[in-house]
């Protein structure tokens, strides 16, 4: 057996039949996120802030039509590199939910505590909305 013909047939890290982890438009995509360290000190310089027990939210408004962009910090606080990957995960994953209702022309930054990562999921999620509320940055319930 040639070695190309060993590696086609065993899966390196998933079989075959297994879903890839995100159906096509339910990707946080790079366009909607705050990748250069300049936007994130426009956002912690220029911008206002709300916090809670888990999560502080840095806000600008820019009033360019460009769609929203997120930045997510975890620092070391947070944890070693896997729950600092955890913690970020859980974040996309709840923006992800709610980033077409984020109007367009703001910069936010998402900044997790150390107390972040000891939460259940729904408990980030709860907190994030009652934030994004706060600030405007999604709809009241009506």
């Amino acid at each position: 057996m040639a070695a190309n013909a060993y590696f086609q047939k065993v899966s390196r890290s998933t079989s075959q039949d297994t879903q890839k982890p995100d159906p096509v438009g339910q990707r946080f995509p790079k366009t909607a996120r705050l990748r250069q360290t300049k936007d994130f000190a426009k956002v912690r310089e220029h911008g206002k802030t709300s916090q809670a027990r888990l999560i502080r939210i840095g806000l600008l408004r820019t009033g360019a039509d460009q769609p929203a962009k997120v930045g997510i910090i975890t620092s070391r606080r947070v944890g070693g590199a896997v729950i600092r990957n955890k913690v970020r995960r859980r974040l996309r994953e709840i923006l992800k939910t709610c980033i077409s209702q984020i109007p367009a022309g703001l910069l936010v930054v998402i900044i997790a505590k150390s107390t972040a990562a000891e939460v259940p999921f729904k408990q980030l999620q709860g907190e994030w909305l009652l934030l994004a509320r706060r600030l405007s940055i999604l709809p009241p319930l009506e």
